[in-house]
């Protein structure tokens, strides 16, 4: 028969497991893994969330040329559990490329993996501004 490692969390200092896995104030962790790129005119952000359902689980909004990406992982205690899953909400906001259409996003959740398509409309041309010179 097997048994489970546990760790057990101090009430003085805190998990060391747990400090190298947190989001450093120099560094960019995040229990949200994602990639972005530009590919046939959309802006694609691709999420690792596995093992999430995407329509209870799962949210994504766009505002003010920000794109946001909230899940939630709930935990189920067993006993004699040993898990390093994580739990708990967790939010990814990007900011979107210019002339990205907010209006058009489209959202597919396949094998654990978001991805999110902003379709990028063609860059508007440089304006020219006129400056008006005001004699004392």
């Amino acid at each position: 028969m097997s048994s489970l490692a546990r760790r057990q969390a101090s009430s003085l200092l805190p998990d060391l497991w747990e400090m190298f896995d947190a989001t450093w104030p120099f560094g960019t962790r995040h229990p949200m893994h994602i990639e972005d790129f530009v590919e046939e005119g959309s802006y694609v952000l691709r999420a690792e969330l596995p093992g999430l359902d995407a329509t209870k689980d799962i949210d994504v909004s766009a505002t003010d040329g920000t794109l946001t990406v909230t899940a939630k992982r709930e935990e189920t205690k067993k006993e004699q559990q040993r898990s390093e899953f994580r739990y708990g909400s967790f939010t990814r906001t990007v900011t979107l490329p210019s002339g990205a259409d907010t209006s058009k996003i489209s959202a597919e959740y396949k094998k654990g993996i978001l991805e999110v398509r902003v379709p990028i409309a063609a860059p508007p041309e440089e304006r020219k501004i006129q400056i008006d010179v005001q004699e004392d």
